[in-house]
């Protein structure tokens, strides 16, 4: 794999995309613990300093910030609906031209908040359920759900959004997301960010995108779709997926 990427890449603007869970941390039980490794975060301060780099995640984008602990980077939080530049980059700009993140599901806010009452409300009897705010997303975490109670778990989320036709369900890896209706992705995010660094129509860019997770799959059909670049997936075991290429663990 990297000796193909390498012949590629020679006359290239290489671009770098990171999910954060799963990719530069390891997949925990408590989400508040997927910490990085130094050595993570060391091999990522290297590769910001010689290629664009933007790390993608569902997650609120200041608790990636939080974990990432690197400031040459661009940060997308909430599958890519909360977008910020690093510092003397291309920001994002207000009507009034003053420099900000990129938010396009911004007017969601308020019933994204009464969103993550109701889902508090209706997970509480739960043993192990969760709710994760993140901001512009609400993610519901299973992974400490006995296992017999998956299903009604489910099955109480699928209902109360499916009353909500403000927002849609989508899952991860022992996780449901509640996102709003608005038709933007990580794919849409890579597309964007692609478009603020001056590179949507160039011929000579080779986005790389590393991910692990269902929600990346979006990213990998732009870069598939431009068949230029690589979309490569981190997974121990054989997936169903549109990446190229794979990765076992974040180690390697």
């Amino acid at each position: 794999m990297f000796d193909s990427i390498t012949k590629e890449a020679k006359g290239k603007k290489v671009v770098v995309f990171l999910d954060y869970d799963g990719t530069l941390s390891p997949i925990v039980d408590d989400p508040d613990k997927a910490f990085m490794s130094a050595e993570m975060r060391m091999a990522v301060r290297e590769v910001a300093k010689h290629f664009p780099t933007s790390i993608i995640s569902g997650r609120r984008r200041e608790r990636v910030k939080e974990f990432v602990q690197l400031s040459n980077v661009y940060y997308a939080g909430s599958h890519g609906l909360d977008i910020m530049a690093p510092p003397r980059a291309v920001k994002a700009c207000d009507k009034k031209g003053n420099e900000g993140a990129f938010q396009p599901a911004k007017l969601f806010l308020p019933a994204i908040q009464e969103m993550s009452i109701e889902l508090e409300d209706t997970i509480r009897e739960i043993q192990g359920a969760r709710i994760e705010d993140n901001k512009f997303c609400i993610s519901v975490h299973y992974r400490q759900v006995p296992p017999k109670d998956h299903e009604m778990l489910k099955e109480k989320v699928k209902s109360l959004v499916g009353n909500r036709p403000n927002f849609r369900l989508t899952e991860g890896k022992m996780v449901l997301e509640v996102r709003p209706s608005i038709e933007w992705n990580k794919g849409d995010a890579l597309n964007y960010l692609l478009d603020t660094l001056g590179f949507s129509n160039a011929k000579d860019v080779l986005p790389l995108y590393i991910g692990d997770d269902r929600t990346d799959e979006d990213a990998f059909k732009v870069i598939a779709s431009r068949r230029e670049g690589f979309p490569i997936i981190v997974s121990s075991i054989p997936k169903d997926t549109i990446a190229w290429f794979s990765l076992r663990d974040p180690s390697e």
